[in-house]
């Protein structure tokens, strides 16, 4: 019991890969690109104007409207996009997959929805002066066109990231075989920093997690590879 509690004590309890943790992290990452966008077409946009004014033009779009549609936008997104493709219950399994809803679920629309409802609100109410927004509206096309491929290279990314991952994964069982902790260490820092960007999938969360918890109880021991068994069936029960 006393091992047990050790073991739970420093390794990883749970490889829970939830719908709420990969919309969550979609949210996240897309609308990190969405406000990247915007920020660079306000700029291209707007060449004369001064840093303290392209900062007040873009806080005016975002509070007036645009962050609340571009979140409604990615959740809708997501939502559509899985029955789109016909995962009506359940989570994304492959990046594959989630790339495909998000460009089947119509999420450029409703960002451009979105950047409609908030310009024509800022000129309306005096937010922003009506000849910035006029020329806003102008660009918006190019805006979403540097939206939209900032997400396709969001997605490739995500592609390589696991591909990455797959490899450091097979390289420290390779290592591990090998009882050799340096170039194990190497490659387990390697899969956690691929770890963190990527959206959340159960098979790749499992495997890593299983090699985590290895990772640590070797770690923990000064390099010692002689786990016993409890410890080794141990650290697999925790993350299934």
């Amino acid at each position: 019991m006393e091992l047990a509690n050790n073991i739970e004590n420093n390794l990883s309890i749970s490889s829970d890969v939830t719908l709420e943790k990969q919309k969550g992290f979609l949210e996240t990452t897309l609308g990190k690109i969405v406000n990247t966008a915007l920020d660079t077409g306000i700029r291209a946009l707007l060449p004369d104007i001064i840093e303290e004014q392209i900062i007040d033009v873009k806080d005016a779009i975002i509070n007036n409207g645009f962050k609340a549609g571009v979140e409604e936008a990615i959740s809708s997104a997501v939502d559509l996009g899985k029955s789109a493709i016909g995962i009506f219950t359940g989570k994304f399994e492959n990046v594959t997959q989630v790339r495909n809803a998000v460009k089947s679920g119509g999420i450029i629309d409703g960002i451009s929805n979105a950047l409609d409802y908030a310009l024509n609100f800022c000129s309306n109410f005096g937010k922003i002066p009506a000849t910035i927004c006029s020329i806003l509206k102008s660009g918006k096309n190019a805006l979403l066109d540097t939206i939209s491929k900032n997400i396709e290279d969001e997605f490739n990314n995500q592609v390589n990231s696991v591909e990455k991952i797959n490899k450091y994964s097979q390289n420290w069982k390779e290592y591990y075989n090998d009882r050799n902790f340096e170039k194990m260490d190497r490659e387990y820092k390697k899969l956690e920093n691929e770890l963190e960007k990527i959206v959340p999938l159960e098979s790749t969360i499992k495997e890593a997690r299983n090699i985590e918890n290895l990772h640590i109880l070797i770690k923990n021991k000064g390099g010692d590879f002689n786990l016993s068994n409890e410890e080794i069936e141990l650290a697999k029960k925790l993350i299934n």
